[in-house]
């Protein structure tokens, strides 16, 4: 879609007005930079922001005087970095480009604060929380009890996909073999969506080189380049029937997967005793 001259106008001249606040606003020491002595104002210089952002000063003082193209992704994540933008920040400068900010990575795996809340209050029904690659990072006491443990775990031993495709026995305990097809190619369909929003980094192409050395299954799956975003449905779960609900956290890339009992199929009952067992 071509955006109007003065709708283009307007959106450059805000993307330059927040960048130059932002830059105001960064101390050197916070973005890593000495100090260098006395300085006119207490924020970053344009050329510091360009360099710390791999870009030429003329091109970056075009994009804050509003004078500038569009900047590209690659532009835009680059000066989020500089900027030491993230969340809101980093959501709003992609906006203002016309652009959807990529999601954020999560190098440290830790828990999603929001997501973890949600799996802590539903101690009933059973949950887990994973990074998109499928790592499980929280599990809570139901879903260890039907899943076995995959906190903690070291390599891909926590991961939900190389399990998967590793470990023919624990999918056999799962589900009735009939469906194994479909949980595969969701499995993959899903991962090869995830590691092209990822760009295809370091650790997207170790999982997908590492299962596909691992499983011929997963390699001809993988090689038919289907896509789809996760999607779970109802299914029978060490003979219990469960719906599935996935949450996506707009701040990060971790999901939250909660299977709650089909009514009318005494699920539901058998949950509660596991729990109080």
């Amino acid at each position: 879609m071509t955006i109007a001259p003065t709708t283009r106008t307007a959106r450059l001249a805000e993307l330059g007005d927040f960048l130059r606040r932002r830059r105001d606003a960064l101390t050197p020491r916070e973005a890593g930079l000495p100090d260098g002595g006395r300085r006119r104002a207490p924020g970053l210089r344009r050329d510091e922001v360009a360099a710390l952002a791999h870009l030429s000063v003329t091109y970056y003082e075009r994009l804050e005087q509003g004078r500038g193209p569009h900047p590209s992704a690659a532009t835009l994540s680059a000066l989020c970095g500089a900027l030491r933008l993230t969340g809101d920040r980093r959501e709003h400068l992609f906006r203002l480009a016309g652009q959807a900010a990529p999601p954020c990575p999560d190098p440290d795996g830790t828990p999603d604060p929001g997501l973890l809340s949600l799996l802590h209050a539903n101690p009933l029904t059973p949950g887990y929380l994973s990074d998109d690659l499928g790592t499980v990072l929280a599990q809570n006491t139901l879903n260890v009890a039907l899943f076995g443990t995959f906190t903690g775990l070291p390599g891909w031993a926590g991961n939900l996909v190389w399990r998967w495709f590793t470990s023919p026995a624990w999918r056999e305990l799962l589900e009735p073999g009939q469906d194994h097809a479909e949980t595969a190619r969701a499995y993959v369909t899903d991962l090869r969506a995830v590691a092209a929003q990822r760009g295809h980094d370091e650790a997207a192409v170790a999982i997908v080189t590492d299962l596909r050395a691992a499983s011929a299954e997963f390699a001809r799956m993988w090689d038919e380049h289907d896509v789809s975003a996760l999607h779970c449905s109802a299914k029978r779960v060490n003979g219990l029937h469960l719906d599935c609900v996935v949450v996506t956290s707009p701040h990060s890339r971790q999901r939250l997967l909660l299977l709650h009992p089909v009514p009318g199929t005494g699920t539901e009952q058998r949950l509660a005793a596991l729990a109080t067992s």
